[in-house]
């Protein structure tokens, strides 16, 4: 089926099997694509980038650990052989829910079933002028720009001859005691203490420092205690400072201001790993909405009083009776993504609905670094190498493709034996002016 014929058949009267608009090509937008290959529906993936980022992973590229095409695949050649499948390249602005049109910069989409999958953003609490004095990591730009701004740090601090701003320039700080934080703060400090070490000759890496800031009482909050306890004296062995109930202040151009002292922690890089919130679905809809932006949704994940508008992922406030809301992560919106296809199959063929929605947890995993993890099973608890090593075969094993498993796996062998990390490119123009080199009689 050409483009133009699909088109009509999806958009225009001579439309013959029922539309599916699904917009966004995360887990959850995929995992539902995937559950209606080969239906007799028409089904439209919409996605402002080109490909599916497989986002646990993205913190690597930020720390030069992966490059970005390990991380990503495009998201046209995961449905080359699917004919009732197409994708596109393009922004949604809004929803028409009474007139069921999906509106985009580029045009309109008509649907009779649409799964909102969009993904969260990061919240600045109100303070959006932080984000100009600081790095956070949701897309493959944000990993390169924080790549960037990582590596540039070491590289002004070989060139500047004063003790004070060189210090500055190798200290980072990292907002944000989740699973996000904790894997940038583990995997920066064996980027300087163990691949970078012998690289310079002004700077001594090992001397970097790295503070992560956590409002709260602990780590990884959703993770048990003793658990927590591992991980951050795991971090403390790497050399990363942890800091507890240290709620930040203000982020400016010379720092971060944190502590019940309001005391000015000077940084010249500031890493944002805090909360997050759902985008605009819920103004899109109309639709109640909790604090954090996430569509209040019923048990078959649909909209209340739209059962044929359904959101899962981040987007969407999931509580099962009388249990905290699910959290979101990939696992959850996966599942979510199997469920509505499942259902929009069943209603589209005239059956009833499925069952509620249900979620089974298999566990939650977060990395600290090399030879260093925690793994919360629903079976068991593990911490140390084994749960290194269970981490690397799960989140390996859910990449997309066999070449990217390949890739990402061979990487990890090489760094593992040699600490060396091969994706450490500046490719961004500098335009900072550069401060006089250091007097060293080694490079003269």
């Amino acid at each position: 089926m050409s483009e133009k014929q699909q088109t009509s058949s999806i958009g225009g009267s001579e439309r013959t099997r029922p539309r599916v608009v699904i917009v966004g090509a995360g887990f959850g937008g995929l995992s539902a694509a995937r559950g209606l290959r080969r239906a007799e529906l028409d089904v439209t993936i919409i996605d402002r980038q080109n490909h599916h980022l497989f986002q646990p992973l993205l913190y690597q590229v930020a720390t030069a650990a992966v490059s970005p095409a390990d991380v990503a695949v495009p998201v046209r050649s995961l449905f080359r052989g699917d004919r009732n499948i197409r994708v596109l390249m393009d922004e949604v602005i809004d929803v028409d829910v009474e007139g069921r049109v999906v509106l985009s910069r580029s045009g309109r989409y008509k649907y009779d079933y649409l799964v909102l999958a969009t993904g969260s953003e990061y919240t600045y609490f109100g303070q959006n002028r932080w984000r100009a004095h600081s790095v956070s990591l949701k897309t493959l730009e944000d990993a390169l720009i924080m790549r960037e701004r990582i590596l540039l740090a070491f590289e002004r601090a070989e060139m500047e001859a004063d003790e004070a701003e060189r210090r500055r320039l190798m200290r980072f700080v990292i907002i944000g005691g989740g699973p996000t934080g904790v894997e940038l703060a583990g995997a920066i400090a064996e980027l300087a203490k163990s691949t970078l070490v012998r690289d310079f000759r002004h700077i001594v890496p090992g001397e970097t420092e790295i503070i992560l800031l956590e409002a709260g009482p602990s780590l990884l909050s959703e993770f048990p205690q003793r658990l927590t306890d591992f991980a951050q004296r795991a971090l403390e062995r790497k050399g990363v400072t942890v800091r507890l109930e240290t709620p930040v202040k203000d982020i400016r151009d010379d720092g971060v201001v944190a502590g019940r002292g309001d005391a000015l922690i000077r940084a010249a890089t500031v890493l944002w790993a805090g909360g997050t919130k759902a985008g605009v679905v819920s103004d899109w809809l109309g639709a109640e909405a909790d604090r954090a932006g996430r569509v209040k949704i019923g048990a078959d994940l649909s909209v209340p009083g739209h059962p044929e508008i359904f959101v899962i992922g981040d987007a969407a406030r999931c509580a099962p009776p009388g249990e905290a809301p699910l959290p979101g992560v990939a696992p959850v919106a996966k599942q979510q993504g199997v469920y509505v296809a499942k259902t929009i199959r069943q209603r589209a063929a005239g059956g009833l609905s499925s069952e509620p929605f249900s979620y089974r947890d298999e566990g939650m995993l977060a990395t600290i670094g090399r030879g260093a993890a925690v793994a919360n099973l629903r079976w068991i608890k593990l911490t140390g190498w084994i749960a290194w090593m269970f981490w690397g075969l799960v989140h390996i094993y859910f990449l997309i493709g066999f070449r990217t498993r390949m890739m990402v796996f061979l990487n990890w062998v090489w760094a593992y034996f040699t600490y060396g990390l091969g994706a450490r490119l500046i490719t961004g123009r500098q335009t900072t002016q550069r401060p006089d080199p250091p007097s060293d009689s080694r490079d003269s």
